[in-house]
């Protein structure tokens, strides 16, 4: 037994040394064990299957040297190093409770298997369960008064009892950075304590961290069976975090373990109704249905009037799909509801685009700016600014919307209808009795007629689009455009009755 205790060293030093050297450790255990199986015709056997559980064992099949080991306990459960081998294994698959389960039954069979009874005090220690170590560990000396790792763990007991009286006095007293500080150097010595895990979640999420909040609750999860509390937590903070798919994974999970949770079954029903609605804005978004698109991201605002990060995913849509529906103070206040709540580069660039549909060019370029501030390197703002300051230029000389009193989004056949409504106005024949009108008359047509030129030809209206007027003299690409014939092609062919006047 003295040969075993030499190499039931620390486990945290046994993980840290890698999984080859932890499997040998193990084999070396269980090598000592088999020598001190006693003899007899019912000891043969488990002795077979605990060679071949150290055999698989020494392969890295965990699996597989489990499977003799529970073989050997089902043909004789009632020899101590049996379990004690079974349980070792347990503790190096991470798997503590079930290995607690067996030293338990060593103990029960052998109450002096002082290496049993060492690593259930260990494990106790683990998992804060600081009084019950602190009396297993206490038991070692009653058969070795001078064992050297009773005594380390030991000696570890009242500090980490003290450490975890004062972290729960900094989470009362509100100093979350502290309790989030001491509990991370507890966790050293109890890396097993789902109450410290939870503990420090809380303090993460009272700092507004909650992605730490959520590692923490999910190893939790790992550490209890039947955890319905956490998964429950963690759906919570996904969903506040506007995850809605994690969120809808994580209380699935609970109603796995529940099927009618008190809590879970009525947020899954919230979180499934508002994670479909989320994908059906999207889709419309995606297919062009911006009517759609409205319609749903309101009623995402209705099924969910508090967790702002995900109505920030409903105004985010709103403000992109009023803009295409050509509902420009609706996408306007819809952008500034989502920057409200999380001031994001891309819908500043969003609202920039609503801005210059609007002729609000200086609005457009400090949008951009903004942007800029939030992502320095982000090339559609800066792509953005240059266009807008070129827009505004542009618009400076010849607003050809404006002209025709049509958005910027404007389909060929609206600008075809508003150039034939304002080409009937202010046709010259309708001034022959007033010079001083006719002139106006036939500036304002050829401006229409430039409009018309520009706005239902793509490639001329791309170039618009982005700043450059294709009829200016100087862009050198005004050649072609013929005011009579856009006169003509409106009175389908009638002769041109009046000329034009420069001077």
């Amino acid at each position: 037994m003295t040969v075993l205790l030499e190499h039931l060293v620390d486990m945290d030093r046994c993980y840290r040394l890698g999984p080859r050297k932890l499997i040998a450790w193990l084999v070396l255990i269980t090598l000592d064990l088999l020598c001190d199986v006693s003899d007899g015709a019912s000891q043969a056997e488990t002795s077979k299957h605990l060679e071949m559980g150290r055999d698989f064992l020494s392969r890295g099949q965990y699996q597989d040297a489990l499977s003799h080991y529970h073989a050997a306990i089902e043909g004789d459960n009632s020899n101590a190093v049996t379990y004690f081998s079974r349980g070792t294994v347990y503790l190096a698959l991470g798997k503590a409770n079930l290995a607690l389960t067996d030293f338990d039954k060593v103990l029960e069979l052998k109450p002096d298997f002082v290496a049993a009874r060492v690593q259930r005090g260990h494990i106790l220690l683990k998992q804060a369960r600081l009084e019950e170590a602190e009396q297993e560990l206490d038991r070692v000396f009653q058969w070795e008064p001078h064992n050297q790792d009773a005594a380390h763990y030991r000696n570890l007991v009242d500090p980490a009892r003290d450490d975890i009286a004062l972290a729960q006095a900094f989470m009362r007293g509100r100093d979350f950075h502290a309790a989030v500080d001491l509990i991370t150097k507890i966790l050293e010595i109890c890396p097993w304590s789902s109450t410290l895990r939870e503990l420090r979640a809380d303090a993460h999420a009272a700092l507004g961290d909650h992605m730490a909040a959520i590692s923490d609750i999910r190893s939790t999860t790992r550490l209890m069976s039947d955890n319905t509390a956490g998964f429950y937590k963690l759906s919570l903070l996904h969903y506040k975090l506007g995850q809605a798919p994690e969120s809808l994974k994580e209380i699935r999970e609970c109603l796995k373990l529940d099927p009618e949770h008190k809590d879970c079954f009525p947020h899954y029903k919230k979180v499934k109704k508002v994670e479909k609605q989320l994908n059906d804005v999207q889709e419309a978004l995606q297919g062009n249905n911006y009517k759609r698109c409205i319609e749903i991201a309101n009623k995402v605002l209705v099924s969910e009037p508090n967790v702002e990060n995900i109505r920030f995913q409903a105004f985010d849509k709103l403000c992109q799909c009023y803009q295409k529906d050509d509902q420009i103070s609706e996408s306007l206040r819809s952008c500034q509801d989502a920057l409200d709540i999380h001031m994001d580069a891309r819908i500043l660039c969003d609202r920039a685009e609503v801005y210059i549909a609007s002729g609000m060019f200086d609005e457009a370029v400090r949008d951009y700016h903004k942007a800029l501030e939030i992502e320095e390197d982000y090339q559609r703002a800066k792509e953005g600014i240059q266009r807008a300051q070129k827009l505004q230029k542009q618009a400076e000389r010849r607003d050809y919307y404006k002209i025709l009193g049509v958005t910027r989004n404007a389909g060929k056949q609206e600008i075809i209808k508003a150039y034939r409504k304002a080409a009937q106005k202010w046709h010259p024949d309708n001034f022959q009795n007033n010079e001083s009108e006719k002139k106006i008359a036939e500036k304002k047509f050829i401006d229409i007629a430039a409009a018309k030129e520009v706005l239902t030809d793509p490639e001329k209206r791309q170039k618009y689009d982005n700043g450059e007027d294709p009829l200016d003299p100087e862009s050198g690409q005004h050649q072609g455009f013929n005011p009579f014939q856009q006169f003509h092609q409106f009175h389908h062919g009638s002769p041109f009755q009046f000329k034009f006047h420069f001077n």
